[in-house]
């Protein structure tokens, strides 16, 4: 089972500190089993009971994971290990489509709203003991929420939405639970439930957003959270359309201690109406970033939930960063009021995006783009194609970024593309992957 390592330690700290050097020298290697703990504690002259703290010791640290009755094993990849470190070097002369930003010709400036907020700030400084949420960013944003349909709920404002995400799992959630996520999904979510010590559990999507029976599986398996991207969802572009947001609003009735948690990043870069499942389960949250519509550097989201949620997340805020810059919150407030980007960046993004689509459809490439800044395109061969491209002057984004369990593909990204680049773009697409026989029904 561990061939000729052999795990020392009396201790839960010394056995635990043996397996995680073991792992780092690469004496134990990824998916290698780990012994059962009533063995290791005999082999070790110690109580089982020290084994199994020790053991749940490297899940915290994302060391390893428990699969049940299949005992635990070394982690298939470090938990420390960025999907975000896939990336493709970009030649001078290439043109790089890969890196999944907003056009910064479409972003709102931001000297005159920080210039207003400081001004406010001297007159009224923040200081300790202050409300954590600045109460104009707090209404502008409920407004919002409220006509979305978003179920009434505290506010919170965290450091960009993938911060809201991983103080709500931490909130409810124990290492080895599992997770359901989009797959293709985002690879920062991805990366994210694993260094929690969480088990991600892949669930399909289409246009339409996550597959309601791949959602009813993993749940009546066990999942004990799920995390759907209602619009622009990376890097699909699926959106949640009303159909589909019936569709699993039921599945999740069936499954009311669900923890679900909604990431709408999309928020100001899409025309699409937003159709929320937050309210359905007994917890849940919803996170609205401002990055994709106002600049990525705010690094700042809105959080709403249930009271419970919201507490535990608030709460825990408090003892570490205490709340996020009350400046950039009057900011992101007046860039809200104002509509930062507006139906302007939500048009020019559209047009884009089908420009490519349409281009490559000519070409008989499948692909798909409903919302958002991106377009996937399901390969047969990912590194292949993504060498052939940048042979042909474009770098875009590896599928495996993205991916779990789903088959290959690569990202585009069309904030920057003209359309008249669309074209030459398709061909050397065409020429790199081979025409389609037009889009299948899912990307799983």
């Amino acid at each position: 089972m561990l061939g000729e390592y052999r795990i020392t330690g009396r201790g839960a700290a010394e056995i635990s500190a043996s397996v995680e050097r073991a792992v780092g020298s690469g004496e134990l290697e990824p998916g290698q089993s780990l012994p059962p703990m009533r063995e290791l504690a005999q082999r070790l002259g110690v109580n089982p009971n020290t084994v199994a703290v020790a053991y749940r010791t490297l899940r915290e640290r994302g060391v390893i994971e428990t699969a049940g009755r299949r005992g635990s094993r070394v982690r298939a990849k470090p938990a420390t290990t960025g999907r975000e470190f896939i990336r493709v070097s970009v030649p001078e002369g290439v043109r790089d489509v890969s890196d999944g930003n907003p056009d910064p010709a479409l972003l709102p400036a931001l000297s005159p709203v920080f210039a207003a907020a400081a001004e406010q700030g001297d007159r009224e400084p923040v200081l300790y003991g202050h409300a954590p949420v600045d109460p104009e960013l707090a209404a502008v944003a409920r407004a919002e929420l409220d006509a979305d349909g978003v179920p009434d709920g505290p506010v919170a404002v965290t450091s960009g939405s993938l911060d809201a995400m991983e103080r709500v799992l931490a909130a409810h959630l124990k290492p080895g639970d599992a997770v359901a996520v989009e797959d293709p999904g985002w690879g920062s979510v991805l990366d994210l439930v694993p260094a929690l010590g969480l088990r991600a559990v892949a669930v399909g999507v289409d246009d339409q957003g996550p597959l309601p029976e791949d959602v009813r599986r993993v749940l009546a398996a066990g999942a004990r959270a799920l995390v759907v991207t209602d619009r622009a969802q990376n890097p699909t572009g699926a959106a949640v359309g009303p159909a589909r947001a019936r569709a699993l609003r039921s599945v999740l009735r069936d499954h009311p201690g669900t923890l679900l948690i909604e990431d709408d990043h999309g928020h100001g870069i899409v025309d699409l109406p937003l159709h929320p499942l937050a309210g359905t389960t007994s917890h849940w949250a919803f996170v609205r970033s401002a990055a994709k519509a106002c600049g990525p550097d705010l690094r700042l989201a809105v959080l709403t939930g249930d009271p419970v949620t919201l507490d535990r997340v608030r709460g825990r805020q408090r003892l570490g960063p205490g709340w996020v810059s009350r400046i950039t919150q009057r900011a992101v407030a007046r860039l809200w009021a104002d509509g930062p980007a507006g139906p302007r960046a939500a048009g020019v993004y559209g047009r884009r995006r089908d420009a490519l689509l349409g281009a490559l459809a000519e070409h008989g490439v499948a692909a798909y783009g409903r919302s958002g800044l991106n377009v996937w395109i399901p390969v047969p061969d990912e590194t292949g194609a993504v060498a052939r491209l940048l042979h042909a002057g474009w770098a875009v984004a590896p599928g495996a970024r993205f991916r779990l369990s789903a088959p290959p593909g690569i990202r585009i990204t069309v904030s920057t593309l003209r359309e008249e680049d669309a074209g030459p773009l398709a061909a050397a697409v065409a020429a790199a992957v081979g025409p389609g026989s037009g889009p299948p029904r899912t990307l799983a």
